[in-house]
């Protein structure tokens, strides 16, 4: 099964701090997106493993934007 991290702002991604093949535990932070200069923490959505990234440093996002998808 899957789940997917989307973005809950829109913004810039500041930086992504996992990489493809890392597990992750639920609520871990995952990535970071730039919103009106602050940093926003994008945590995991379930314990899992990361399965794609879909984004890069700079990829602009709206709300609802997919960023990772999680193997769970």
């Amino acid at each position: 099964m899957e789940k997917k991290l989307q973005a809950h702002m829109p913004g810039l991604v500041a930086r992504v701090v996992v990489n493809e093949g890392d597990k992750v535990e639920e609520g871990q932070e995952l990535a970071v997106i730039n919103v009106m200069k602050m940093e926003i923490s994008c945590p995991s959505p379930a314990t899992g493993v990361v399965k794609e990234i879909l984004v890069a440093e700079w990829d602009e996002m709206d709300v609802g934007s997919d960023m990772i998808v999680l193997e769970v």
